[in-house]
């Protein structure tokens, strides 16, 4: 449930952003509604971008200072304030209201933040290795589900408000297109965000510490011995002394910066962080190329012919059909065969087939954007969005989380995701700028030159395509225990190919 918080929470943005241009930048002489400038746009939409890698780098290190536990429920309390506080703003004017929501919403994405190395964590430490992949699959294929909500929560919120207020298009009244009563929608919609959260900080709280951070790191065994038994129903007998001699092991007790780990986890760490990084670019910017495939299908029409809360309403259905469509299936398809194909295989496909579908649509993007042609267009864009979520999208955030030894795990899956949000920062701002028309008439306003749609696309290509290559730096994790993967009990490993009947495992 945090994930699928953190998905509508950071998603929500997107339904509302034209509406608050409506409401916020209204100019009673353009022929067109009002609209965000580039500058407040890029902060309204990336602040919490900004937030969410902070909050990774800052809870992912916490996390193995103080344990999972701890941290995971001050992420939650900070994701429930920060959802309800986005919602108020000090004074009426554009600056004070913005400036609100940006503020609040960078700490919103701290607290989401704090989730990813968190939750994917948890989840690898208290998961067996027969099908730990799907585990923690499942917990960030609730993302699809949340993106899914928060379209629905808009559609239902807007069609409440459209029954109610009946107002003109703007082409035939621009001041009474937006009623002032249209300013309680997004209030509504970005405060929703904290009901999830807020249901599931009872459970967190009553989720013993993970028995692997209490043993390896905390290093007691005899109470991570009494948390799994409470979890598994079983009787486990503690192994204090075989704890011990694991942890005070001098292959056991390097730190980040130490020239160990770079030796051990140097390479894994690049692979984690560049292929994040890599796919978090190509999959932030495909958002560039919504409204245009919309407008070309002709779901959503050409802003002054609705008002405002039409606008809203063909948003959020547009975009729900996406996330059900493309968005959730993908996922899926990888919670069902991560434990069954690997990681490393469900990555290297779905950076080529993203690698295939991008040039797809670049080679002929002149042919799709002609009339007749936007049927194909629509159905390439949603096998990118697919087979990045079953694809790279998925298992960077798992791998991550099994690779690295207990005491750093957090921190790593957290530098990791950091440096996936720093490619979604360029991804949903660079190529905003970039993927702009030479020509002036064909721009959005206020926009410079960029280098155009197509080229981006072929620069998209391009980072897909160095995805598959960085690839190669992550080990398959496929049925391997966490110990294995990160040498944290090599002896035992030698002992028990030594004796294969002697399979004593520490608690």
């Amino acid at each position: 449930m945090g994930f699928f918080t953190d998905a509508y929470d950071l998603f929500c943005i997107s339904l509302v952003s034209k509406l608050l241009g409506r409401i916020y930048y209204f100019d009673r002489n353009s022929d067109t509604p009002g609209t965000l400038p580039p500058n407040v746009s890029a902060a309204v939409n990336g602040v919490a971008f900004c937030g969410t890698l902070s909050g990774q780098l800052f809870f992912g290190w916490l996390g193995d200072k103080l344990g999972r536990k701890k941290v995971y429920g001050m992420t939650l309390m900070l994701m429930v304030i920060c959802s309800v506080a986005s919602g108020l703003s000090f004074g009426h004017d554009p600056k004070g209201v913005i400036a609100t929501l940006c503020f609040f919403r960078f700490w919103l994405g701290f607290g989401i933040g704090g989730d990813y190395p968190l939750s994917a964590t948890i989840m690898s430490e208290y998961a067996n290795k027969r099908t730990r992949g799907a585990f923690i699959a499942a917990v960030f294929a609730m993302q699809g589900f949340g993106i899914l909500t928060g379209g629905i929560v808009a559609l239902i919120v807007s069609a409440a408000f459209k029954s109610r207020y009946h107002a003109p298009a703007y082409q035939f009244d621009r001041e009474g297109s937006t009623v002032s009563e249209v300013d309680y929608i997004w209030r509504i919609i970005l405060m929703l965000g904290a009901l999830p959260a807020a249901l599931t900080y009872y459970w967190r709280m009553k989720m013993p510490e993970t028995a692997r951070y209490t043993a390896l790191v905390a290093k007691n065994a005899k109470k991570a011995a009494a948390d799994m038994s409470k979890v598994l129903q079983v009787d486990i007998v503690e192994e204090q002394t075989k704890v011990e001699k694991l942890t005070m092991k001098e292959a056991n007790s390097f730190g980040l910066f130490s020239r160990e780990f770079a030796r051990r986890h140097g390479l894994h760490l690049v692979g984690t962080t560049t292929t994040w990084f890599l796919l978090d670019i190509a999959f932030y910017s495909q958002n560039l190329f919504q409204k245009d495939i919309f407008s070309a299908i002709g779901w959503i029409p050409k802003a002054a012919t609705m008002n405002a809360i039409e606008e809203v309403f063909r948003i959020a259905r547009a975009q729900t059909l996406i996330a059900l469509c493309g968005t959730v299936p993908g996922y899926w398809f990888t919670v069902a065969l991560i434990d069954t194909i690997g990681r490393f295989t469900i990555q290297i496909m779905g950076f080529f087939f993203m690698t295939v579908f991008m040039l797809g649509l670049a080679i002929p993007y002149h042919h799709w954007t002609t009339k007749g042609n936007h049927i194909g267009f629509v159905i390439m864009y949603g096998l990118t969005f697919f087979f990045a979520n079953f694809g790279p999208n998925s298992t960077t955030f798992i791998v991550p989380a099994e690779i690295f030894p207990a005491r750093l795990r957090s921190t790593c899956h957290g530098i990791s995701a950091a440096a996936g949000k720093a490619g979604a920062i360029v991804g949903a701002f660079g190529f905003l700028y970039a993927a702009q028309n030479r020509d002036p008439t064909n721009r959005e306003k206020g926009y410079p030159a960029g280098i155009g749609v197509r080229n981006a696309l072929f620069v998209l290509a391009a980072c897909n395509f160095l995805g598959v290559i960085f690839t190669f730096l992550v080990p398959e994790s496929k049925g391997k225990s966490l110990e294995e993967l990160s040498g944290e009990n090599e002896d035992e490993e030698q002992m028990e190919s030594a004796a294969p009947y002697n399979t004593t495992m520490p608690a």
